[in-house]
Parts: C-alpha cells; sequence; structure tokens
C-alpha cells in the first residue's frame, strides 16, 4: 500500500441548520406554559426585550399587530457585518410598525389590578396535604409503650409508602439492626401488630390477603365466607373460576358471589389517598368559536406571547450617540436575540393556527356528532393541505391542546389510523372500538363472545378486523377474556 503526504481540494456538500432555524422549531413544538417560560426567562436575561401587561385598550395593537406579515420581516441586525444601515433600519422600524416595538403603558389602576389579582393567586395556593406517615404517628400518641417499641413503630411506618397503598414491601428481619436478637424480632412483631391497628384499616399489611382480612369485621355480611374466599382462593376470583371454588369449598355458586359481593366492598389499597398524586393543569393553547355560518375557526390564546416589543430606550441609546463601542456590541446582540424570539413565535402562531384549522375542518363530524364520526387522519394530510413538511406538523401539534365542544382534547387525539369497510369507506379505530363495546356490552354473560365470535361479528357490521387486532383493542380497554366475563349463576 502506498502513502503519500500532500494537499488537495475536494468539494462536499453539507447541511447545517442555523441558530434562528433551530429556535424557530423549538418554539414550535412549546406547549404554552413552556412558551410562558421561556418567554420569562428572556425577559429577565434580555434587558431591550419587554412586555406589555393585557389591557382592554390594546384591542386596537392586537390587531394591527396581527397584519404583520413574519415572512416579509428581514433581520435588522446583520450578526457578521453590522453596518450605520443597519441602525437606521432598527430605528425606522418603530415608524413603520410602531406597535411591533412599543405598546402602550398599562396605567396605575392596571398595575394595582395586576399585583392584586397575583396576591390572590399566591393566597389561594392549596397547602400540602396530611402525608401518610404524619397521619400515622399522630395515632401512636394516643398509646403508651417503652422506647424499643415505640423506635420500631417508626421505623415501619417510614418504610410504608402511600403510592404503594401502605404495604409493607420489607420484611421486619431488614429492619432490625444486624446485631438483633429474637426479643428485637417480638419486638418488632407486636410494632406491627399496633400499627396495623391504625387507621387507615389495612394498611402496613404484607400482601394482598393480609391486607383484606385486616379488614373483616363483625359487621360484615357472610363473614365466613368472606374470610375463606380471602384466605384461600383469591387468584381463583381473579380469573373467574367459580367452579373450582364450588368444588373445593361446597359453597354454591350464588353463595360465592354474595361473598364476593362483599368482598369487593374492601379496599386492596387503603393508603392511596394519601399519595401525593400532582395532576398538573392543561391549558389549551387552541380554542374554537363558530362564525355566522356554523364554520369553526381555530384561535389563539399565547397571553404574553403577543404582547412583546423591543424598548425604546435602548434604540433611543443608539441614535443618540451615548452608547460606546462595547455598549452598542451589547445592544446588537440583544435586539438580534428579541427579534428572533418575537419572529419565532409569531411563526409558531401562524403555523400551529393553519396547522389546528386543517385538523379541525377534517375532524368537523367528529365535533358535532361525537366519537363515531371521528375519520381516519394523517399528519402527512395535513402537510399537504397546509403545504409544511410532515414533521412541521408533528411538532406543532405535539403537547398542544385544543377547547372545543368536546371538552379540552389534545391535537394529537384527532390524528388516528383505521381500516376499510365492505363498501371501501375508510373506518377510524375509534369507530370499531365502539362497536366492540357495544358488543361486549349486549353479550350473553352465561356464554360470552370469544374474540373470534367477535370478529365475525364485526364482520358482520361491515367491519374487517383481524384477531390479534381484537385481541389487542380488547386487552387496552381493560374488557376480560371471555371465560373471566362469564357469569357462572347463569344458565347457558
Amino acid at each position: 500500500m502506498k502513502i503519500s503526504l500532500g494537499q488537495s481540494l475536494q468539494q462536499s456538500q453539507t447541511q447545517k441548520l442555523a441558530p434562528r432555524m433551530i429556535q424557530s422549531m423549538e418554539i414550535l413544538q412549546m406547549p404554552l406554559a413552556a412558551l410562558e417560560e421561556k418567554i420569562d426567562q428572556e425577559l429577565a436575561e434580555n434587558p431591550v426585550l419587554e412586555v406589555n401587561a393585557p389591557d382592554a385598550n390594546q384591542t386596537e395593537t392586537a390587531e394591527k399587530s396581527d397584519d404583520v406579515d413574519v415572512d416579509q420581516k428581514e433581520l435588522v441586525i446583520d450578526e457578521q457585518n453590522g453596518t450605520a444601515d443597519d441602525f437606521e433600519r432598527l430605528l425606522s422600524l418603530d415608524r413603520e410598525v410602531p406597535d411591533y416595538f412599543d405598546g402602550p403603558r398599562p396605567s396605575s389602576n392596571r398595575i394595582q389590578e395586576i399585583g392584586d389579582r397575583q396576591h390572590d393567586m399566591m393566597a389561594n395556593v392549596v397547602d400540602r396535604g396530611e402525608t401518610l406517615q404524619e397521619h400515622l404517628l399522630e395515632q401512636l400518641a394516643d398509646y403508651e409503650f417503652d422506647a424499643k417499641t415505640f423506635r420500631m413503630c417508626q421505623r415501619i411506618i417510614s418504610s410504608l409508602n402511600a403510592e404503594d397503598g401502605g404495604y409493607l414491601r420489607t420484611s421486619l428481619m431488614d429492619l432490625l439492626p444486624v446485631d438483633s436478637n429474637p426479643e428485637d424480632l417480638e419486638i418488632a412483631e407486636e410494632a406491627l401488630a399496633i400499627i396495623q391497628s391504625l387507621d387507615p384499616v389495612g394498611v402496613a399489611a404484607r400482601d394482598l390477603s393480609e391486607c383484606l382480612l385486616l379488614q373483616l369485621n363483625p359487621n360484615i355480611k357472610h363473614l365466613k365466607r368472606v374470610r375463606t374466599l380471602i384466605s384461600n382462593h383469591l387468584d381463583d376470583l381473579q380469573h373467574n373460576r367459580l367452579p373450582q371454588i364450588q368444588k373445593a369449598t361446597g359453597y354454591t355458586i350464588e353463595q360465592i358471589r354474595e361473598a364476593w359481593e362483599e368482598l369487593k366492598k374492601l379496599d386492596p389499597k387503603p393508603a392511596n389517598h394519601f399519595a401525593n398524586r400532582f395532576v398538573p393543569s392543561i391549558t389549551p393553547d387552541l380554542r374554537l368559536k363558530r362564525d355566522e355560518q356554523g364554520n369553526y375557526i381555530v384561535e389563539m390564546d399565547e397571553g404574553p406571547a403577543r404582547s412583546l416589543y423591543i424598548s425604546k430606550y435602548y434604540r433611543q441609546r443608539l441614535a443618540n450617540g451615548q452608547a460606546t463601542a462595547e455598549e452598542k456590541e451589547f445592544i446588537k446582540r440583544k435586539i438580534t436575540a428579541a427579534q428572533w424570539l418575537i419572529e419565532s413565535i409569531e411563526q409558531r402562531r401562524n403555523t400551529l393556527t393553519r396547522v389546528a384549522q386543517a385538523i379541525v375542518d377534517h375532524q368537523t363530524r367528529f365535533l358535532n356528532d361525537g366519537p363515531e364520526f371521528l375519520e381516519p387522519l394523517k399528519m402527512q394530510q395535513i402537510a399537504d393541505k397546509v403545504g409544511v413538511h410532515v414533521t412541521t406538523v408533528s411538532r406543532a401539534v405535539d403537547d398542544k391542546w385544543i377547547e372545543t365542544p368536546r371538552g379540552i382534547l389534545a391535537l394529537k387525539r384527532f390524528f388516528v389510523g383505521g381500516t376499510t369497510n365492505d363498501a371501501g369507506e375508510d373506518i377510524a379505530w375509534d369507530k370499531i372500538r365502539l362497536a366492540l363495546q357495544k358488543l361486549i356490552d349486549e353479550e350473553n354473560k352465561s356464554k360470552p363472545y370469544s374474540d373470534d365470535e367477535i370478529v365475525k361479528r364485526l364482520k358482520s357490521l361491515g367491519l374487517n378486523v383481524a384477531r390479534r387486532t381484537v385481541t389487542k383493542y380488547r386487552q387496552k380497554m381493560n374488557i376480560p377474556s371471555s371465560r373471566q366475563r362469564r357469569d357462572w349463576s347463569q344458565k347457558k
């Protein structure tokens, strides 16, 4: 192999995304809450960027700014070569599009109103709820026992997890010191018995059977039968094997069902309501209204995103010649960043509104008449209709919500796959799921439909679905198998 050293020229073509394009894509993908957080961050870091508080007298301003075509705007500052012309264009933009750079200052009454609202929001924050550990430790104050037992109670309580229902998933031996003796284990068992006697009943159980047995009391109907089912036949109940229980216990099917109904009243996760389940509130990015002809029109509520402007103070600082060279360079960079942000937000508004409108136009029957009229829809169809790349549609609908007559829905909810019926019409999978649910609801529970039988009955309705598809959707809908759905007390 011959190796030589030398210089040579070679042409190659590479694709690089400009920072401005990257920012536009990131902002397009942001939901409203993330966008507001981004704006707050930029306001804190960029002194030339300002925002007006929303006010009634800004309606006319908002209407004027809607007429600005983002695609026609040119970059104010050339990053590579700043010239005097750049500053002239910057200073003249406030005369060409004044509302883009400036906004009316809120009145003193408006400032007071905003402050009052923020104070009310802080005053009405929900307090943190009582934890399971706090609830149990408070009850221990009513007991009198030695220090060793109390410390063991504390260890047991600290190991409980409300998210798991309050079960004791750690063995008592693991909670004891390494050098513990049989007496320490007896103390641990005594402490566990104390914890299990507290509220909520069933807490600190080591398995489901113990949890349910702890909840039994003399007032429960069919107590003996319920205890037998819990102790020996929970797995048989889960799989609806009532004949096996009948054979093992001598109870009739009706007696088993009566005891089972009482068992269902017990709580398998007694500490679940102490779990700190944070459910984030959903703020819709879009909403629908009807025009005079009854058509749905998409509107966007961006909050502070539509009130951003570039500070007049810094533009005047450049104009009066008082700024030093370093200050000019700093202001140039900050104004460029501010304009990029404003234009990216405007581009987001334009793209998201157009995409959402195309989606709504396609799914109007669903909005008017219900889920059974949801039509198959792919992102490529919307991309072709709007005239953008399919990845742009994907970013636009990602984690975005719209307020509709059918509630607040994710934009992705409108994109569904489907199949073709015997007439050659496209049928969405949602319609097939509704048909499946209806068949299950109306079946004879003494002889429920198998998945093969469901396939045949769907086909009789003009819906061609494979058996594996029926099984998949049945499991997704938490519908048990035919054996588990069978009612053994009914005659065939």
